[in-house]
């Protein structure tokens, strides 16, 4: 019961507290005229590296498509195999004896 309580209580507070700092009086806009040679070094090198990580990403996108897509072909060329191999043979002689 206790816990069901204070889980209510950390929502309530959480609610508040969003609601609180989301009013007008916390909004204020961004003058990028006053701007310094710091916070262009800072959005620069953030770009960056947000950018950076799209190379990871390609190569694990690519992998799990190419290992995907291997395993998906794998399989019916298995399957067509066994097929193969099972099948009935068609012009089958037999065998003379001496």
């Amino acid at each position: 019961m206790i816990r069901t309580i204070k889980k209510w209580v950390m929502i309530g507070m959480v609610g508040l507290t969003t609601l609180c700092v989301a009013s007008p009086a916390f909004a204020r806009s961004i003058s990028l005229k006053d701007a310094g040679v710091a916070l262009w070094v800072f959005v620069v090198i953030g770009a960056a590296i947000i950018l950076l990580q799209l190379v990871p990403a390609a190569i694990l996108f690519f992998s799990f498509i190419g290992t995907t897509s291997a395993m998906v072909l794998k399989g019916k060329k298995v399957k067509e195999e066994k097929e193969a191999e099972t099948g009935v043979l068609t012009e089958v002689e037999a065998a003379r004896a001496k």
